[in-house]
């Protein structure tokens, strides 16, 4: 089946096509939508492409920062603001995917993939849609209905600004180092001292990144020890469903997850 491309300038006319083409995808740095079409998927017939520089800015937003959905992990990589985030992109494949993979195509990423939408979750990001004026949308939200998502253009991420590195950790759990798909991913931002206000998010614990609530209840108010956090392993995987794949099975990941979360939370190998 031929595959029609569109480039659009503006990103408003690119929402616009997007929006009207009923088997359109929007391409972004292209790693998994080329893979997809060099697979045949019958389910593309147009991919809309768009060159507005907006797509491609970082820029200051009081005491947030919008990142373009046209950043790549590259550079987040070279940014001095995003220096925080600069040890998840650099686990996002090799140099040649760091250069095309983007931020708005890694929030689409299906399992295993998706690690750098791990990370935005646990920094309770949000996404802003072309032509919202100003509107962002919880990360949370837009997850649980990614799927409903892909006929709409984003056009940014909104994250917090962090002065210090250290408050973000991450792990990325995979049996080939260090460029293999992910069996596991953990993120956890630590805004707080100790516990407080601690946000914990899994990748490749659910069909997309998802929250770990009750890791994050338990651990509010106590102290960053191996006392501190037992109780936050043990609802580790609390109201989850981890699934059984071709990484791993359910059971392993259920065994494994506290481990690796207790790891991330006391700053082992970080």
């Amino acid at each position: 089946m031929p595959v029609h491309v569109e480039t659009h300038a503006n990103i408003s006319d690119a929402a616009r096509a997007l929006s009207s083409a009923r088997d359109g995808r929007f391409f972004g740095g292209g790693t998994l939508l080329m893979r997809a079409l060099n697979e045949a998927d019958q389910s593309i017939g147009t991919i809309v492409r768009c060159t507005d520089p907006v797509l491609r800015q970082v820029r200051s937003e009081g005491d947030r920062i919008a990142i373009g959905a046209g950043v790549t992990m590259a550079e987040i990589m070279a940014n001095r603001d995003l220096a925080f985030l600069a040890p998840v992109a650099r686990i996002i494949g090799g140099p040649a995917v760091r250069s095309a993979a983007t931020v708005g195509g890694n929030l689409f990423a299906e399992p295993p993939y998706g690690d750098f939408t791990t990370a935005l979750l646990a920094l309770d990001a949000s996404v802003r849609f072309a032509g919202e004026s100003g509107q962002s949308t919880p990360l949370q939200d837009f997850l649980r209905d990614r799927a409903n998502r892909r006929g709409r253009v984003v056009e940014s991420v909104m994250v917090p600004r962090i002065t210090d590195p250290k408050a973000l950790r991450f792990v990325k759990v995979t049996r080939v180092k260090p460029k293999g798909a992910a069996l596991m991913s953990i993120a956890a931002w630590l805004p707080g001292s100790g516990g407080r206000g601690c946000r914990i998010a899994y990748g490749n614990m659910a069909p997309t990144p998802v929250r770990a609530a009750a890791a994050e209840r338990a651990l509010e108010g106590a102290s960053l020890s191996e006392q501190g956090i037992a109780r936050a392993l043990q609802a580790a995987t609390e109201g989850l469903t981890p699934p059984t794949d071709m990484f791993a099975s359910e059971w392993y990941r259920r065994e494994v997850a506290p481990v690796h979360l207790k790891r991330l939370l006391l700053g082992q190998g970080q």
